[in-house]
């Protein structure tokens, strides 16, 4: 049997999770290798190989600094199987371990998804020119497609929130940066007061959460092959994900920095007016809102981030390079603040 480093395999108690695939996921054949997939910055990842060549990916939380309600790999796997049956692009559900004897806490197995994850500028220089546009284009037309989709009627109806999306959120990201320390508290404590006291009227859909091209797989013809990461799932106003979206979505000519990376600023990616048009005209929904949403994403991305830098500070994540980028990670949760302020600023709030 080979042996693997425990810089790749934080996490996993290998021969305990071996013996466990072994029952579970009867189509492994022979020797299992795993990878740890670099990319993700709260739960981990890992591609599974068998030595026929077979390929799943399985994922649990991280190992340590767990932050109430987050990493859910539960709440994960719900998402996944409620919405594989619908021809949505998501990988297979195969098999879900919640016994935390096996390695410490409960984790789930699904098919691996090819594809290129769009993940920053490179990936996109990567990706071919001609296939940027409608990378695009479908990227929304996934988006639409979730939105549309009744959270009861697709099997979710127990993870549908009756209380406000927006309220939940103020109160679990301002919890969690407090938490979790941020140099600017007292700047964002400002952010969350004005956002809650300027709550628009709400729908409720499915949020992704954390809906980017990062979060995605594309074939080479620009069609989405894969959605991932559904950790921050629930039920709530459809516009979150848009706003997130659009938060991330760079242009050439940005002052503001995009709370994550993404290879939209590339040669041949549209800018964020032509992708909020397309999900207004498909979807039929009003995003006069949007810049509401706008604000709220930056704010949500400084708490985030500032959770993500104390978990990797705190070595309760996998060694990928990350640590290395913490001080200009610090710095980039402040910009975020700062532009969450100026968002409402232009709100007239």
């Amino acid at each position: 049997m080979s042996t693997q480093s425990e810089s790749t395999t934080v996490g996993l108690d290998l021969p305990r999770v071996r013996r466990w695939l072994a029952e579970h996921v009867p189509a492994l054949e022979g020797e299992i290798d795993f990878e740890f997939l670099s990319g993700g910055r709260s739960n981990l990842t890992y591609r599974i190989t068998d030595a026929a060549g077979h390929a799943y990916a399985l994922r649990r939380p991280p190992v340590g600094g767990v932050l109430s309600t987050a990493h859910d790999v539960g709440r994960e796997w719900a998402f996944i199987s409620a919405l594989a049956p619908t021809g949505f692009p998501v990988a297979e559900p195969v098999a879900l371990c919640d016994d935390t004897e096996v390695t410490g806490a409960a984790f789930y197995v699904m098919g691996f998804v090819d594809g290129k994850v769009l993940a920053d500028e490179e990936a996109g220089l990567e990706f071919p020119e001609g296939s940027r546009a409608p990378a695009a284009d479908h990227l929304v037309d996934v988006l639409v497609q979730l939105h549309s989709f009744d959270p009861v009627e697709v099997g979710l109806g127990d993870l549908v929130r009756r209380t406000g999306f927006v309220e939940r959120q103020l109160r679990r990201w301002q919890a969690q940066v407090h938490a979790s320390g941020a140099a600017d508290l007292a700047l964002l404590d400002e952010v969350h007061d004005l956002l809650a006291e300027h709550v628009p009227a709400q729908s409720t859909g499915i949020v992704h959460g954390d809906y980017r091209p990062g979060n995605l797989a594309f074939a080479p013809d620009g069609r989405v092959t894969g959605v991932f990461d559904w950790e921050l799932a629930t039920s709530g106003d459809p516009m979150a994900d848009l706003g997130w979206l659009i938060s991330t979505w760079a242009q050439a000519d940005d002052d503001v920095l995009p709370t994550t990376p993404g290879p939209s600023a590339v040669p041949g990616f549209p800018g964020r007016d032509a992708v909020v048009e397309r999900y207004a005209r498909l979807s039929g929904r009003d995003v006069s809102g949007l810049p509401y949403w706008l604000a709220f994403s930056r704010w949500r991305s400084a708490c985030i981030s500032a959770g993500v830098r104390a978990r990797y500070t705190a070595g309760h994540m996998a060694d990928d390079g990350y640590r290395e980028q913490l001080t200009a990670r610090s710095e980039s949760e402040s910009r975020m603040a700062h532009a969450a302020r100026e968002s409402l600023r232009d709100l007239g709030i």
